[in-house]
């Protein structure tokens, strides 16, 4: 049993158990009317996290085990492949998210915002809070970049390899892992530091927001995978 099949069948599990995770973030009072309901969306939130946490720990050990097979990521359809960066969604659109979502609560809610009524939602996120994301922001742009060009490296160097002397694949393969490590590192704490800079309601919304985009691609990929093919 190839352990890229493994780890599609632990995908399959884990994105129905985030799932379920999100559904109980949906259905939980929001905002929060008291102590113990801001305590258990805490708890919640911090669920989320760590499922996440949990997820690129799996296919860590995966890519150590065959990263070219993980690095066409195999679970995910044709859709979802082809927004992919380094096998996997790009961080930054972690804070595309965040502005989109504060720009449509703050529309809805400018009535209440003008009368000097705080709703606490991403549509009433602090001056400080926007310099943080916006902070954040140009940093992960950094490392993406910086990801990005080791990829580029490591591309060159592969073909060179495949014009020359087949030496060093090991060392070669090594430095893939490495870079398909350090985008799965730069995803997951790009999601710790947005979680982090928000109240709990606008973590809960956030993480709301950003299930329903991944399951959102995900249902459009399984659709147009499974469309019948038009005749010539």
């Amino acid at each position: 049993m190839s352990s890229t099949g493994s780890f599609t069948r632990f995908y399959d599990t884990w994105f129905d158990q985030l799932n379920q995770l999100l559904e109980q973030l949906r259905i939980a009072p929001k905002p929060a009317s008291s102590q113990d309901d801001r305590s258990h969306l805490s708890s919640l939130a911090q669920k989320i996290v760590s499922h996440h946490a949990e997820f690129y720990r799996v296919k860590s050990l995966a890519v150590e085990s065959d990263v070219l097979s993980v690095f066409t990521a195999p679970w995910a359809s044709s859709f979802e492949r082809s927004l992919h960066w380094i096998s996997g969604w790009r961080p930054t659109t972690l804070f595309h998210l965040v502005y989109t979502e504060s720009s449509t609560l703050f529309e809805f809610h400018i009535a209440d915002i003008l009368k000097g009524q705080s709703t606490g939602d991403l549509g009433d996120l602090s001056p400080n809070q926007f310099r943080r994301v916006s902070e954040l922001q140009c940093e992960t742009v950094k490392e993406e970049n910086a990801i990005t060009g080791e990829l580029s490296e490591w591309q060159d160097s592969a073909a060179e390899m495949m014009l020359g002397p087949f030496t060093d694949l090991g060392a070669k393969i090594g430095r893939l892992v490495s870079v398909v490590k350090k985008a799965d590192d730069l995803r997951l704490r790009t999601i710790r530091r947005v979680v982090d800079l928000l109240t709990t309601q606008q973590a809960v919304e956030f993480l709301v927001a950003a299930g329903e985009l991944q399951f959102g691609v995900y249902g459009w990929g399984r659709r147009l995978d499974h469309r019948p093919c038009s005749s010539a």
